[in-house]
């Protein structure tokens, strides 16, 4: 069984090596780790040049970081993609859970990492959260890359369908197999097979106790993406080994650039 963590945060573990030898033991046989703006890019670059067999870097700036950025952030992203030829643009989006920044200051970030990524041929991740009618507009105004991700998708079987239409991609995390999260668990149902993926963001987003493989004070181990995969295929009742193969087939065709060829 391979599986691929196509979303967390590995810069934010006080001991990402020790992390990364024990998601090996686990199954997981790579990760996508997503830089989240200014401050913690250079950690993400870290990883990336250390364990270039198991991580792809992607560098974002995060809608809650949106009104925290200097006036060089986009050409310290730039920088940061060209020294990664493998690296995809994310986290970025749009928030409207939070109260600061606005959605206005989050947009003026998100609008030019849209281009930018369409602009290279980069898949993008985003992060969409009580904000879709704005992801919308936003869309209509600065058309998304061909391939983009709504990581840790937490939306509607209509609005799964609404996205898939424009093209979306869609990575589910341990955190929806809670039972009150059943309709998430129903728009994931609905989710084209080719597009989707599997995800911890570590370590945030922690799934239910039964499905916790390792606890740790430090938050959700990327590790306990082997059980988030047995929750899930249980739930689309297809066996997880199915689940794992079609899984890593889609994250290798989502994150997969022109650029590494």
């Amino acid at each position: 069984m391979t599986l691929y963590d196509s979303h967390n945060h590995l810069q934010r573990f006080a001991d990402p090596v020790r992390i990364i030898a024990e998601m090996r033991d686990a199954g997981v046989a790579g990760c996508v780790v997503n830089g989240t703006g200014e401050d913690d890019w250079d950690p993400v670059a870290r990883l990336a040049e250390e364990f270039p067999d198991f991580i792809r870097p992607a560098f974002g700036l995060h809608p809650w970081k949106a009104h925290l950025r200097s006036g060089k952030w986009l050409v310290l992203l730039e920088g940061f993609l060209d020294r990664f030829p493998n690296a995809s643009i994310g986290e970025c989006g749009l928030d409207g859970w939070v109260t600061e920044p606005a959605l206005e200051i989050q947009r003026d970030v998100f609008l030019p990492q849209l281009a930018l990524a369409r602009e290279r041929g980069l898949p993008v991740t985003i992060h969409a959260l009580k904000a879709w009618e704005p992801l919308f507009a936003a869309f209509d105004q600065e058309k998304p890359p061909e391939k983009f991700l709504l990581h840790s998708f937490g939306g509607s079987s209509e609005l799964a369908k609404r996205l898939g239409d424009l093209g979306a991609w869609f990575s589910f995390s341990g955190y929806f197999l809670q039972p009150r999260k059943a309709k998430v668990v129903d728009a994931f149902k609905a989710v084209p097979r080719d597009r989707l993926l599997l995800e911890t963001d570590a370590p945030d987003m922690m799934p239910p106790e039964e499905f916790i493989a390792r606890g740790s004070a430090e938050g959700n181990h990327p590790a306990n993406l082997v059980r988030i995969a047995e929750g899930l295929a249980e739930r689309l009742e297809i066996p997880v080994e199915e689940l794992s193969a079609l899984t890593a087939a889609n994250h290798r065709q989502f994150f997969d650039s022109d650029n590494e060829r």
